[in-house]
């Protein structure tokens, strides 16, 4: 579910809630009073201050509290359904000592509230009302269920993380094993036909022959398919084997495509913060895919590198002004992005620019939770 969808229920719970009190307080016996509209709008701040209540439930268990003190105060005898919802909410974020806390604190101060009101509550009953096993009752159930709630969250989060590593982990297996089998099985036959071709090369030069245009385009397609196995094998083998490669020596990156001729750039904004090993590796590897497939492919005069730290998500973007072809990122570099990506449970876009030439677009999520 999207945030909007998500914050879109929290308001329909909250209106409906503050509707609900409204619509009690006002077919509810009470003392007419002169302080009745301040009781209506506790009423409807206390079901509203519900919408927030993901993003700050601390605070809107003490806005729901007060509110519900005050009508009581106002002499609205009105359940504390708004409240009950903060509870939930609070211990659900984690807050169980502050929610038994200001429930504690609720259930002592309600009397008071009550001796205030219009009413002219008793003293005894007062204190009896306040202490009313169905309320408690109420109050531990939101509190169970907010629990509940939270300790399911909590373990279908582990079951994920198991997953992903134990995905990750097959996939790493599997690189490990078509790198083996292609070092084995091609590694050997390339290097014997470069070299056989460089040999005839070098024995027709030497008796002064005109060297085919054949045996020098095999002798170059042995160059570059040597270069290409390396690329390859190192892309495949486990980046563990490498632990230096990270966000640390992108700036090393940059400064090697300006040696090639290429207007590189490197952008860093927000505050640097420690992220997962595999994060770090992972935006390495983009950063240098890209400026690789630029130097390659893109014909491109200058490039950009943004990093960019936010809280919860480390973005990795690279622009280039080259020709925006079907080449510029080849299919095997696009694709391990895309699953290095994939696998840390992040988004890659890599699409031409309306502006011209092509973008790099990946976002890394940083989980931070203890």
């Amino acid at each position: 579910m999207t945030r909007g969808w998500i914050a879109v229920r929290d308001w329909a719970i909250a209106v409906g809630v503050a509707a609900s009190l409204l619509v009690a307080g006002l077919s509810g016996h009470h003392l007419a009073t002169g302080l009745d509209p301040l009781g209506h709008a506790l009423l409807i701040a206390g079901g509203l201050a519900l919408a927030a209540r993901r993003r700050a439930p601390v605070a809107v268990l003490a806005v729901t509290g007060l509110s519900a003190l005050g009508y009581q105060a106002v002499g609205f005898d009105v359940p504390v359904v708004a409240y009950l919802f903060a509870v939930y909410a609070a211990v659900r974020a984690g807050h169980r000592v502050v929610a038994v806390a200001g429930s504690v604190l609720m259930l002592a101060t309600l009397p008071l509230a009550l001796l205030a009101s219009p009413q002219h509550w008793p003293v005894g009953e007062a204190f009896t009302q306040s202490r009313d096993v169905l309320q408690i009752a109420w109050l531990i159930a939101a509190g169970a269920a907010g629990e509940a709630l939270r300790q399911a969250e909590r373990r279908a989060d582990e079951a994920e993380r198991t997953r992903e590593e134990t995905a990750r982990r097959r996939a790493d297996e599997e690189r490990l094993h078509i790198a083996r089998e292609l070092h084995d099985s091609l590694t050997h036959q390339i290097s014997v036909i470069k070299l056989q071709a460089e040999v005839a090369v070098h024995l027709a030069r030497k008796r002064g022959d005109e060297v085919p245009e054949a045996l020098l385009a095999i002798r170059e397609a042995g160059r570059e398919a040597a270069r290409e196995l390396r690329a390859t094998l190192a892309a495949l083998r486990d980046d563990d084997q490498n632990p230096a490669h990270g966000l640390d020596h992108v700036p090393e990156l940059v400064r090697r495509a300006r040696t090639t001729g290429l207007d590189a750039k490197l952008t860093i904004e927000g505050h640097r913060n420690d992220v997962p090993a595999a994060v770090d590796r992972t935006a390495y590897r983009i950063v240098q895919e890209s400026l690789t497939n630029i130097a390659r492919h893109a014909a491109a005069a200058t490039a950009s590198v943004r990093i960019d730290y936010r809280p919860d998500v480390l973005v990795i973007r690279v622009d280039d002004d080259g020709k925006a072809t079907s080449d510029t990122a080849p299919g095997v570099g696009l694709l391990g992005m895309r699953e290095r990506v994939t696998a840390l449970g992040g988004r890659l876009r890599a699409a031409p620019r309306s502006e011209g030439g092509f973008t790099v677009h990946a976002e890394l999520p940083v989980d931070r939770t203890p």
